[in-house]
């Protein structure tokens, strides 16, 4: 747009401010018997507000530079922006996927854990009943030496005695 509105205003530039422009109004006016129809005497001649459209064209292309700019400007900074928003977007991933292996890893942790936890359980339950039953014959033994203590105290008391008499009587014998 730029580039159309410098070639308006170059043009009319040349045409109002050169002889160009003169020559041919001038060789114009020369060849026409009269004024065309709706004209007025005298003929063509160059608009005195020329400058004034040619500034407004001037105007117009400045303020197509500054539009450009702060479009590039906003088209650069929403570039930074994406660039940031990549950044962060693959860093949060990045984490996140961290985060996975872990949860993922304390998991499978925790599993081991709780299968050797359940096999130590079972480990120890089995202890336990082989105890149980042991403890169970050891109180068998003990109440039956509790049962027959007074019993058997008896029979080795009179069999220390029967002994100690057979002794005497070999003793005395010799």
């Amino acid at each position: 747009m730029q580039q159309i509105l410098k070639k308006a205003v170059a043009r009319m530039d040349q045409f109002y401010n050169s002889q160009e422009g003169q020559a041919f109004l001038q060789a114009h006016q020369e060849s026409s018997q009269g004024p065309p129809p709706g004209l007025k005497a005298g003929g063509y001649k160059k608009n005195a507000g020329a400058g004034g459209v040619i500034g407004m064209l001037q105007e117009i292309i400045a303020d197509s530079k500054e539009s450009e700019m702060e479009l590039i400007k906003s088209e650069q900074n929403a570039i930074t922006a994406y660039q940031e928003f990549v950044g962060n977007s693959n860093t949060g991933i990045a984490e996140r996927q961290r985060a996975t292996v872990t949860a993922t890893e304390n998991m499978a942790a925790a599993k081991k854990e709780l299968v050797q936890t359940k096999e130590d359980i079972a480990a120890t339950l089995t202890e336990l009943e082989k105890l149980a039953e042991y403890n169970s014959q050891l109180h068998k033994s003990c109440d039956f030496v509790l049962k027959n203590f007074e019993i058997r105290q008896t029979a080795r008391g009179e069999e220390i005695e029967a002994l100690q008499q057979a002794k005497s009587i070999l003793s005395g014998a010799q």
